[in-house]
This record gives structure tokens, C-alpha cells and sequence, in this order.
């Protein structure tokens, strides 16, 4: 009776300290989320949706107003990757003036091309590019490279999307997740871009 007693006072040791031990653990967990918050804006995209990071080219290889075309996010949406010889927003390398964008019309979803500044296209000879822009032949839309896919004309709704770069120490250039709008296609005209990772295989 003895032993009974004891090993029933032994157990119910054992489970205040298993509860000790939990509710320790439960305070620990809080106390790591109040010092180390969510990410939020373009971190907490790029944590949660998964973009891949894909390796586009390397810095000793871009020459300015030189395109490379490169499929991202999926492995079929196309992109233009451009060195333009001046400062540009969310450019990167050591001029700031690499950039990349979708080349998917935020129109009617026609592709476009990239235009060097003073040159025209094939499909309209009185145009001349005011700046390094991208401009699409169904229907005239322009957009302004040096300025986030800025629509300059035509009758786009939206500027295209603008492909997030980085360069590592070895002079790498990756694309590492997609600026708001969503590409054509993928929930056309929203501001969220996980939108973006639908409907094909991710490349990288």
C-alpha cells in the first residue's frame, strides 16, 4: 500500500514538472515573437511566396542597351534584363543601372521589345524612343525602364512589372522576386504578387 502510495506521489511529481517545463517553453515562444516581429513588406513576399532566386547573367557580361531575355518567376513568363548607361530606379550593380522587367504587355498581354534611346521600332519608324523604353506593337504602349515600367503612352492601364535584382560578391545577377503590378495573366492589375507564381513551374 505503502509502494502505492508512493509511486502514485513519484508520478504526480513528474507531471508538475512536465507542466513546469511547458508552460516555460509557451512564455520562451512568446517572448522570441515580441523581439523578433513578422517581416513585412517586400521581405514578408519574398518569405511567404516562395520566389526562387534565378540566376540571370553575370556584371562582366551586360553591356549597356544590350537586352537578355530570361524566363521568371515561372518558366514560361518572359523578361528583359537591361544595363541602360544611366541610373535607374530599383537598378542595381555598381552604375545602379541594371534593371529587368516582364516584357508582357500590361494591355492585352502582347510582348513586347526593348527599345534603345533614338530608335525605332520595326513596326512603326515614326516613333523614336524618348529613353531607354519598352514598347509594344499591337498597340503602341510605351513604358519608361529608367522609371519602374512607368507608362509613357499608349493605352496600358498599369506600368509592367518590375523584376527585383541582386548582385552578389562574385558579380552575379539574380532575380529574386517580382514588384507589384502582377504580371499579365496572373490576376491582372492586382498588388499581389503571389498572384505571380501561378499557372506554370517555377524556375531556379
Amino acid at each position: 500500500m505503502e509502494e502505492k502510495r508512493k509511486g502514485r506521489r513519484n508520478f504526480l511529481k513528474w507531471l508538475a514538472a512536465l507542466s513546469t517545463v511547458t508552460i516555460f517553453a509557451g512564455i520562451a515562444s512568446v517572448l522570441r515573437s515580441i523581439s523578433n516581429p513578422a517581416p513585412t513588406g517586400s521581405s514578408l513576399t519574398s518569405s511567404r511566396t516562395g520566389f526562387p532566386r534565378y540566376k540571370v547573367a553575370n556584371l562582366r557580361d551586360v553591356r549597356v542597351n544590350q537586352p537578355v531575355a530570361f524566363n521568371y518567376p515561372l518558366d514560361d513568363e518572359p523578361n528583359v534584363l537591361v544595363k541602360l548607361g544611366q541610373p535607374a530606379a530599383g537598378g542595381v550593380g555598381p552604375d545602379g543601372d541594371i534593371v529587368a522587367f516582364s516584357t508582357i504587355c500590361q494591355h492585352l498581354g502582347c510582348i513586347y521589345a526593348y527599345q534603345v534611346p533614338g530608335s525605332s521600332p520595326s513596326c512603326n519608324a515614326s516613333f523614336k524612343a524618348p529613353g531607354p523604353v519598352g514598347y509594344c506593337c499591337c498597340h503602341g504602349s510605351v513604358f519608361d525602364f529608367a522609371n519602374s515600367g512607368k507608362v509613357l503612352g499608349g493605352p496600358s492601364p498599369r506600368p509592367v512589372p518590375q523584376v527585383k535584382l541582386e548582385v552578389d560578391a562574385s558579380g552575379d545577377i539574380y532575380a529574386v522576386g517580382m514588384e507589384p503590378p502582377t504580371i499579365f495573366g496572373h490576376q491582372t492589375g492586382s498588388n499581389d504578387v503571389t498572384y505571380d507564381l501561378q499557372g506554370g513551374t517555377p524556375v531556379g
